[in-house]
């Protein structure tokens, strides 16, 4: 029987030779992390925020936008896989997106809150993700942080029914009810 023990500290090499178990494995500064199935309220919110961030990003073809299950690979510690990012297509490769993007969207789920709003937060501020977007299903809540020094500041946020203009992002709006599952 092969070893299946793990090392201290993950790093992609480790990584890329997991199982494919139908899990999903992050590393957050070489700790593994795993992640249960989202529900169908955070799969309605993500489906919906990504047609209108391919709306708007993908128009001039420099963006690409997905979905998890997609490696973010940050460093050889930090790989991720957030429910959206927005990657330059010069950032894509075979292994997912390489480097740090332009935009990560984690939709909270109750088991994930500690990990996205702080883990995660950290590990991006660390890379310099410029923006970091939060969606609560629960709250139906969008905050859209963005990276001001070594700090995520609250740049747009609104809740329930609200259109969320993004000042970083020209002309981008948030229709919030078009996210939340009824």
């Amino acid at each position: 029987m092969a070893d299946r023990t793990l090392p201290g500290r993950i790093t992609y090499e480790h990584y890329r030779h997991f199982p494919d178990d139908g899990m999903r494995y992050e590393i957050l500064d070489g700790v593994l992390y795993m992640a249960p199935t989202p529900s169908p309220r955070h799969q309605y919110a993500s489906k919906n925020l990504r047609r209108s961030l391919e709306d708007y990003f993908e128009a001039d073809g420099d963006y690409v936008v997905f979905n998890a299950p997609l490696d973010v690979i940050l460093a050889d510690a930090d790989v991720v896989q957030p429910d959206l990012v927005v990657a330059a297509r010069a950032q894509i490769s075979d292994r997912g997106v390489e480097g740090t993007p332009l935009l990560l969207v984690e939709i909270l789920s109750p088991s994930s809150i500690p990990l996205d709003r702080q883990a995660k937060a950290a590990r991006y501020r660390v890379h310099a993700v410029p923006h970091y977007w939060i969606v609560d299903p629960a709250a139906r809540t969008l905050e859209c942080l963005r990276l001001v020094g070594d700090a995520y500041v609250l740049e747009a946020s609104g809740s329930e029914d609200e259109h969320v203009a993004v000042p970083a992002f020209e002309g981008l709006t948030i229709t919030l009810t078009s996210l939340w599952l009824r």
